[in-house]
């Protein structure tokens, strides 16, 4: 039975921490990143007999609901004379300037981490030593109190009867979710093709705590199949809690609709959707912290605030949240992450659980098997990993910094302004380095740059963590973006691997140093760990195999494909082997292209979506095609286009009865997460093989993995832009009365490499091997289906 984890830090916060909310130093993984370098060098200062990180649990019940506290002590030092239990703490202010319930904060974690070793070593007593890192000026200051060991229990046991409320809130939770689970029934009068198979399966990989990766095509109902029987390993105690992650808004309210839906069938479970800060931050708040209303004693709101919003609802979605926090004056994003910690399914970002920037401290500081993690199109973390662990620094930021700088004077300025001026000497040192090239990789970046980012990094989080003047607002707008770049940038470093390379591009005003990540496969699978086991899910994950690879699968995880719910009579996959669209044959291909798509749309008027793999071919093709069918509705997708504009393009599909041609980029945001069904759309083109285009970095990619498989142009061209196509192709077929084409406009799709490559519902495609076939392929299909 998975039992309820909760962290020793999140126990003492919870109980003692009153007052402000500070962004900038509280909750932060930028301040860890900061304390756990302070760590290490203070831990490496001791001999072998030191026990770092010691990881301590201690277990209770409440309301006849079983807990685990658990967390880990910087230090544990054995003498012949006594054992010292050692906390580490850093700031750039002096020990006097805290507040007392920082203090108070500091020794009650260390009192409870003193409880746990006195029970598990049968202590009769134990020292405390608070280690005091002042960052400003390198001082260190300990603290030491000695407790019996009956002190430190009774200690803890009024921290547990005050935190006692909260911990029965929460059994009474899964109490009242656990019943409803009992009778709950999957929410649906039958399955569809291939969802029981999917939720058997899901149920199974909980139960044999590991990974399954699920191609199922759409239609299948993967959101539904997979929460369905995870809800239900919830009831049977296999877990408690399920992390919903996903890389789209649209796909959270997938989730969020099927979590309303069974509740509609009895359900009672709290479930959270997390929201970007910049989203939902309220528009009234103020920049400067120590002015904004919804931060100023903001712990001494936030118990009344969760008791009223766990007592009266059910879905905490951002406008409840929202409402909530307006209501009680509390930061919505704050109170969005401590309300998380009740909930039974929290849907959010790739980013919190991989992100080594972002990712959820207070659940995934530690592992946790009453954790388990469903990925809703995991196609898409292939690359979003690599940007999570890739980073650069432009030395533009910091030459504009160091003249913004220029005005302002005061303690601690002169310390940034000196690490700001060696930071660009370094980025001079390195550009020297290039000569006359504009671009280079090297293997590591310069030991030298990385100190001097360290350096101002350090100097800047001292002055920001001091005490500030309300005047001093202008200096910290300046100071914080550039310090948060100096900490992304150092926080990579620290995962610098053989899995790294670092780009070097140079320009007349610019000189960037990228911290490029090849392949993430392990940090995935480091953060997957964190939990009993994980469901990868996409409609497109083919090759398994590759997937399994490039995300961090286990040698022992689960892959299952499912077939299509939907008659493959529905769609006809057609091939067209008179094309070629490479870049050197685009021009004399061009008017092939455009007598087949003529043919397409001629065939059965209609919503069509043509694709291609760049803006520019789009422009040339679909001019090409407004002139040889002037009388034919068009429209475009343009570069960067907004939410309006998005809506827009989408409204001709879904509004106009006139027959429309859309022409989009592949891989771009009408290739994916779309929904036109029935006569909104009924076919796609899809012109070339969709191949990345060629850029240094995708060929240090291809080479990266020449050397560890020998698959290089597959996994850096070939089966990235190959999921674009599948993506494309899956706009057509959304619901079981719906019929299309999908037409495939490159010979090279006919080549083995590819073909081995189509998923099972594209096993019956045709191939064209001139315009008049593609005609007659075309007009058989259309008589089919009518």
């Amino acid at each position: 039975m998975a039992k309820n984890r909760i962290g020793v830090r999140e126990f003492v916060e919870f109980t003692v921490r009153t007052g402000d909310l500070n962004p900038i130093t509280t909750n932060s993984n930028n301040t860890a990143l900061i304390g756990a370098k302070i760590h290490r060098r203070l831990q490496s200062a001791y001999d072998a007999s030191y026990e770092k990180e010691v990881y301590m649990q201690h277990a209770v019940v409440v309301n006849d609901t079983d807990y685990v506290i658990d967390g880990r002590a910087d230090g544990v030092q054995t003498t012949p004379e006594h054992v010292i239990v050692e906390e580490i703490k850093t700031s750039a202010r002096a020990w006097e300037q805290l507040p007392q319930n920082t203090k108070d904060r500091y020794w009650a974690q260390a009192r409870v981490y003193g409880h746990f070793l006195c029970q598990d070593r049968d202590l009769a007593e134990i020292t405390l030593d608070l280690v005091y890192y002042q960052t400003s000026n390198d001082q260190v200051t300990r603290f030491s109190e000695t407790h019996s060991a009956q002190a430190l229990s009774l200690m803890f046991d009024d921290l547990l009867a005050e935190f006692a409320d909260w911990l029965k809130m929460r059994s009474d939770i899964i109490q009242t979710r656990n019943a409803s689970i009992a009778t709950l029934a999957f929410p649906f009068p039958e399955y569809r093709k291939g969802q029981y198979e999917l939720a058997s399966a899901a149920y199974k990989t909980i139960l044999a705590s590991t990974r399954l990766f699920v191609e199922a095509p759409t239609g299948t109902g993967k959101t539904i199949s997979t929460l369905f029987p995870t809800i239900k390993a919830m009831g049977a105690g296999l877990i408690q809690r399920c992390f919903y992650l996903t890389a789209k808004q649209s796909t959270r309210h997938v989730a969020e609709g099927a979590m309303g839906l069974m509740e509609t069938h009895g359900l009672h479970a709290k479930s959270i959707t997390l929201t970007a800060k910049d989203t939902i931050t309220f528009a009234d708040e103020p920049d400067d912290p120590t002015k904004n209303p919804y931060m100023i004693g903001y712990y001494d709101r936030l118990k009344p605030a969760l008791k009223d919003l766990l007592a009266n609802e059910d879905q905490l979605t951002r406008k409840t949240i929202e409402h909530y926090a307006k209501k009680h004056t509390l930061d919505p994003f704050e109170f969005s992450l401590d309300a998380s910690l009740f909930c039974d399914v929290i849907i959010c970002d790739y980013n919190y659980l991989f992100d080594p920037a972002v990712f959820l401290q207070r659940f995934f500081s530690e592992p946790d098997t009453a954790n388990f993690f469903l990925i809703d199109e995991a196609h898409n973390l292939v690359s979003r990993a690599r940007d999570m662990y890739s980073a650069a620094i432009d030395d533009a930021a910091f030459t504009q910094l160091k003249v913004a700088l220029e005005p302002f004077k005061g303690a601690g300025l002169p310390a940034i302004k000196g690490n700001l001026t060696k930071l660009l000497t370094a980025f001079d040192v390195v550009r020297l380095s290039l000569g006359d090239q504009h671009e280079r990789f090297e293997a590591e970046p310069a030991a030298g740059f990385v100190e001097a980012v360290d350096r101002l990094g350090q100097s800047i989080h001292d002055w920001l963590s001091g005490e500030l003047r309300t005047d001093q607002q202008a200096v910290v707008d300046l100071l914080l973006p550039v310090y948060f770049v100096c900490l992304g940038f150092l926080r990579i470093n620290d995962f610098y691997n053989d899995c790294f390379e670092t780009k070097l591009t140079a320009d007349a005003k610019h000189l960037v140093i990228k911290l490029l990540c090849l392949d993430p496969s392990a940090f995935i699978a480091d953060s997957l760990a964190k939990g009993r086991g994980a469901i990868l899910f996409s409609a497109t994950l083919s090759p398994m195999a590759y997937y399994q690879d490039v995300l961090g699968g286990a040698a022992d995880s689960l892959a299952y494909q499912l077939p299509s719910p939907f008659p493959a009579a529905h769609q006809a996959v057609i091939v067209t082997a008179n094309i070629q669209t490479t870049y050197r044959q685009r021009a004399a291909s061009l008017q092939t292209v455009i007598a087949s798509l003529t043919v397409m749309v001629t065939a059965q008027p209609g919503h069509y979506l043509v694709f291609l793999p760049s803006y520019a071919y789009l422009d040339m093709v679909a001019s090409a095609f407004e002139a040889a069918q002037p009388a034919l509705k068009t429209v475009r997708q343009s570069n960067a286009m907004d939410a309006e504009a998005r809506a827009q393009f989408l409204d001709h599909f879904r509004e106009d009865p006139e027959p429309v041609v859309g022409f989009a980029v592949l891989g771009g945001i009408f290739s994916e997460g779309i929904d036109l069904k029935g006569a909104q759309l009924i076919g796609v083109a899809i012109v070339s093989v969709g191949l990345p285009g060629l850029n240094s970095e995708t060929d240090q990619l291809k080479a990266y993995f020449d050397r560890q498989n020998g698959n290089g142009f597959a996994y850096a061209y070939q089966l990235p832009g190959f999921n674009n196509v599948l993506q494309a192709g899956g706009r057509v077929i959304r619901g079981a009365h719906d019929t299309g084409v999908i037409l495939l406009l490159d010979a090279r799709f006919c080549r083995p490499d590819y073909a081995q490559l189509f998923p099972p519902h594209w096993a019956h495609a045709q191939v064209s091997h001139s315009t008049e076939e593609l005609a007659r392929q075309l007009t058989n299909f259309w008589l089919s289906v009518q």
